[in-house]
């Protein structure tokens, strides 16, 4: 019998996702309508996960998937007469979904403002020119990506500061590795303190179970979670110095206004929540009336600024500025929002519908009845991290917050701190680990990491007991 729960709540992390409001639900677990569905389902996740191996775009499976899946339900409610319940189950879905949509597209837009600016690249220019040891560069990357994650994503991150990495570290493929396995851990501990670090904690906290203010409860075990791997991992990393890279990037105009603009488009989405109580994306979509507004501004004041900067480099007879110069671009708001991750977004439709579908088929409860009331929430929380080290974790979290158990809001940040950082157990776990062992490739590797797996989950273990610590009494709320 325990064997059977165990599968059973194995396969709740595929398939459930926010309940729908309806006084009629059908019991579909063990008909044929629901096995294909699972079938259907598991076949598309396959395929996402082999995605680097197929090279196949993560969001066609799932979307072919969630359109089948839908069909079938379509039908088979249709010929029951409650197709109506059909509509609201879909109705919700597709309003949880754009919220998500239209949050992230705003994030997502102003990190590419940023990066268009060159604020990234001076960044990267001066790690690489200020002539830093490996073990000194070890250090800094992990803690920028810490730092850095929790306002920008966790795979923007990851990038950025693996760019550094592959250039200072040259053909030193055990310093690649082991600063590849530092900011993997960094950037997805940083990303888990914050609503805006990680898809799960803004799922988490667009669902109102966690105010703003408590998720920085979570810092301190998400600084363990960094720190512990990183001290034990840093003895190994040598204190060599690699060859200098002079390097200077200069910001494009704009670009710093453009950070205080996205803080204060990131304050305006908390203050829609917590003030008038209406969803953070309200405010991310206001938000991104301010860059659009400035956008405006700077193809406006352009030629103005051009003018005088070709008259100072014509006085200096540079040369170098003049070219630069004559290749100026406008910015421009809209293209920033076409290079979003459409094939992320996307990926995320497939998901919210396809687990949509599978949970309005019944096996939400099922699950829930397993997880959550047979089960101790704590243990069961614990669980949840581990198996977003081997599944994505969106999913694995979109199973937690359909089932909505009764759970203290210290158990509610034990699952955003486990789903956010579990996923650094392997490298295929999250992300940044896969994008890392692309942007690094046959020098940060998937058996570089595993390696390194228990240390990884020594940090996990005790950013775990540290939150039930210093936050016991959230336990109790």
């Amino acid at each position: 019998m325990k064997i059977q729960q165990v599968i059973y709540a194995s396969l709740g992390f595929f398939t459930a996702f926010p309940v729908f409001a309806s006084d009629t639900t059908l019991d579909l677990t063990q008909s044929t309508i629901g096995y294909v569905s699972l079938i259907l389902f598991g076949l598309a996740y396959c395929l996402v996960m082999a995605e680097e191996f197929l090279n196949l775009r993560k969001s066609k499976p799932v979307l072919l998937a969630a359109g089948l899946i839908w069909l079938m339900i379509g039908y088979f409610f249709q010929q029951q007469g409650q197709i109506e319940v059909a509509k609201r189950a879909l109705d919700h879905n597709l309003l949880e979904y754009a919220e998500l949509l239209l949050f992230l597209l705003v994030a997502m837009t102003y990190i590419n403002a940023m990066e268009e600016r060159r604020l990234f690249d001076a960044l990267q220019a001066w790690m690489v020119s200020k002539g830093f040891n490996f073990r000194t560069l070890f250090w800094l990357t992990g803690i920028l990506s810490f730092l850095i994650s929790p306002i920008a994503d966790n795979l923007t991150t990851a990038l950025l500061m693996c760019a550094v990495v592959m250039k200072v570290g040259g053909n030193n493929a055990k310093f690649i590795n082991l600063a590849c396995i530092n900011i993997v851990i960094a950037a997805n501990a940083g990303g888990a303190f914050s609503p805006f670090g990680d898809i799960t904690t803004l799922m988490v906290w667009q669902a109102g179970l966690v105010s703003f203010s408590s998720f920085l409860s979570l810092f301190i075990p998400s600084l363990v979670n960094y720190l512990l791997p990183a001290f034990i991992m840093s003895r190994f990393v040598p204190t060599t110095q690699p060859d200098t890279i002079s390097e200077y990037v200069e910001l494009k105009r704009g670009a710093r206004r453009i950070v205080l603009l996205f803080l204060l488009t990131i304050s305006t989405a908390v203050g829609f929540h917590g003030f008038v109580h209406l969803p953070p994306v309200v405010g991310m979509m206001m938000g991104l009336a301010y860059l659009q507004f400035f956008g405006y501004f700077l193809r406006r004041t352009l030629p103005g600024s051009l003018a005088k900067k070709k008259a100072i480099a014509l006085a200096n007879r540079d040369d170098a500025a003049l070219k630069r110069l004559g290749s100026v671009v406008p910015f421009d708001v809209f293209k920033r929002v076409s290079h979003a991750e459409w094939d992320t977004l996307l990926f995320f439709y497939g998901v919210v519908m396809c687990v949509g579908g599978l949970s309005l088929l019944g096996y939400l409860g099922l699950v829930s009845e397993v997880m959550y009331t047979q089960w101790n929430p704590m243990w069961a929380n614990v669980m949840v991290g581990i198996l977003s080290a081997i599944v994505d974790n969106i999913p694995v979290m979109f199973a937690v917050l359909t089932m909505n158990p009764e759970m203290s809001v210290g158990n509610w940040l034990l699952v955003t701190l486990t789903a956010g950082v579990g996923g650094s157990l392997l490298s295929i776990g999250s992300a940044a680990g896969v994008a890392l062992m692309g942007a690094a490739h046959g020098k940060y590797t998937f058996f570089g990491h595993l390696k390194w797996m228990p240390v990884i989950a020594l940090g996990y273990a005790s950013s775990i007991a540290i939150h039930l610590f210093i936050n016991g009494s959230m336990f109790n709320v």
